[in-house]
């Protein structure tokens, strides 16, 4: 079984900076860190391989600083890594991010892709899904658990906000995880010693061909428009009312600021 995991570096949401010139974020200099939702989604992968056997290939898309990440990957147990890197894909948003992702997947094996739900520099939850579909494949979004997994069929649990699905689907199709899927493994000394000897496959665009109105910055539909930060007024008004006559003072305020109809 060949399983892919797509992950993603991104920066410390502690740490994040942004362009105001370009609406992008600032990734030089920022400490990184492997999204959460991903990593997860590789030790589902990773446990899946222990049961019964398949080769993990990690797949990312970035900067050739994300290479780093690979290399740590490597150390939890992956079997092979690949950096798609080239200056043509900067500053892709999710559209332009799937058509590059999808192009490349279209040239390798695989039973099931495996993608977080979102990374946390963005939080649209989008590169997954239109990564099925620009590869025509059956989704399930918003898995916990994956219950059953052949190399016909796989049987999954879905979280919803007040409820569990419980879904099939044919093979080869893609789900994307939430970090609650799995819990993620500690990285062996031996391996990642053995981590720094292994090879990471980059991809430009030159294996790819891709159009520059379909990829990078170029081939990005979404723009930002502005980004600014909120003034903070210390000049508020500080109430203190029972229970009653403060729930009746905050639909005051929102009634008289438009923020609720009558």
């Amino acid at each position: 079984m060949n399983i892919v995991v797509l992950l993603k570096q991104v920066p410390d949401t502690t740490e994040m900076k942004i362009d105001k010139e370009k609406g992008t974020l600032i990734r030089t200099g920022v400490p990184t860190i492997t999204n959460p939702d991903d990593l997860a989604g590789l030790e589902a992968a990773l446990q899946i391989k222990d049961r019964q056997g398949a080769k993990v290939t990690c797949v990312t898309m970035g900067p050739p600083q994300a290479e780093s990440m690979l290399r740590e990957l490597y150390a939890l147990g992956a079997d092979e890594c690949v950096l798609i890197s080239d200056g043509k894909f900067g500053g892709a948003d999710t559209w332009a991010t799937s058509n590059t992702l999808g192009a490349y997947l279209a040239t390798i094996p695989y039973d099931l892709i495996i993608a977080g739900r979102q990374a946390i520099d963005g939080d649209t939850a989008q590169v997954g899904p239109q990564t099925a579909e620009k590869l025509n494949l059956p989704q399930i979004t918003y898995v916990d658990e994956i219950l059953t997994i052949s190399e016909e069929k796989i049987r999954v649990r879905k979280a919803l906000e007040n409820r569990y699905e419980i879904l099939e689907s044919e093979m080869p199709c893609l789900i994307t995880t939430l970090s609650s899927i799995a819990k993620p493994r500690y990285m062996h000394v031996r391996e990642i010693m053995k981590a720094f000897d292994k090879p990471v496959t980059v991809i430009t665009n030159e294996h790819l061909n891709l159009e520059q109105k379909d990829i990078g910055l170029k081939g990005s539909p979404t723009k930002v428009k502005k980004t600014f930060t909120k003034e903070v007024h210390k000049n508020s008004d500080v109430l203190t009312l029972e229970p009653k006559l403060a729930a009746a003072k905050i639909l005051d305020v929102l009634l008289e600021n438009q923020f609720i109809g009558k």
